[in-house]
Parts: structure tokens; sequence; C-alpha cells
């Protein structure tokens, strides 16, 4: 590894998602290292390992991996995953800049939902140290590649600045 080399971790539970992420990431042509992590336990183990550079993480995982072979469901799934993923960062003083990245347009709550700018302000408030951008994933088209774009060329301006 070269000091140059960004270290990314992505928390994401969906192949074609990690695929298509990494395919993108890729194509930056910036010399970097990328995990992944398909559950909040396995992305709670990875950062007890070690820190990275970047963090793009899912909102809605399931608490363990699934394990389709062994036919493990892999534990309750869970909407706001990535928020317990933030909360643990944060009592354990891990520092990464973090960028959501979710399929959700709007998350549900007890009584209604909250849409992706409401759920941006929400954790801008509570992870001001961590959370980095929100930005909506949809396969079906390219906005979610020029909203990376832009947060990844803030991360690397940010990081050469330090």
């Amino acid at each position: 590894m070269t000091d140059q080399e960004i270290k990314i971790l992505i928390i994401e539970d969906e192949t074609p998602k990690i695929t298509q992420i990494e395919l993108f990431l890729r194509s930056l042509c910036i010399p970097m290292r990328i995990d992944h992590a398909k559950s909040v336990n396995s992305a709670l183990d990875k950062l007890e390992e070690s820190t990275p550079d970047l963090i793009l993480l899912d909102m809605s995982l399931p608490t363990m991996d699934i394990d389709i072979a062994g036919g493990e469901a892999g534990g309750r799934p869970q909407g706001f995953g990535g928020i317990e993923i933030l909360r643990n960062m944060e009592y354990g003083s891990i520092s990464c800049p973090v960028i959501v990245i979710t399929g959700y347009e709007a998350f549900p709550r007890q009584g209604g939902s909250v849409d992706i700018s409401g759920i941006t302000q929400e954790l801008k408030e509570e992870f001001p140290n961590l959370l980095h951008s929100v930005l909506h994933y949809n396969s079906t088209y390219d906005t979610w590649k020029n909203e990376l774009r832009v947060a990844f060329k803030d991360f690397k301006l940010n990081r050469e600045a330090e």
C-alpha cells in the first residue's frame, strides 16, 4: 500500500449495489483499497481491526452477514442499521468521514415517514464529526454517481488539506 492509496470501506448488504459503487470508484482512477462489510456486526468487526480513510454506508443492514449456503437469515433486518454503526463509531471514538448511500427516498417512522433531506439533517445534527454527506442511490439513473463524484472530490480535498 502506498501513502497516497485511500482505504475505503463499503458497508452494504446488496452485492449488485456494492459492484456498481466499486466499479464507479475504480473509474475515478485514484489509488484505493476497497474492503466490504455486509452487516452491522461485520462492519463493527472491521472497524475494530482498522479505521479506513472513508466509509460508504448504507442505512438498511442486517444484524449479521447472511449465510445463504448455511440457511442463515442474517439476524433481524435493521432499517437504521447504519445509524447503529455511526453510534458505535462515535462511542468508540472512531474518526472517519462517512458518506451515506441509501436506496430509500423516505424512511418509515412511527407516525409517518421522513424524507432523505430530513434524514440528512438529523444525521448531520447527531454525527457532525462523522457525516460527510447523504445521497440517494438508484441503479436506474446516474444521479448518484454525480453526487458521489462531488462528495468524493470534496473528501479528497479535505484529506489533502490536512
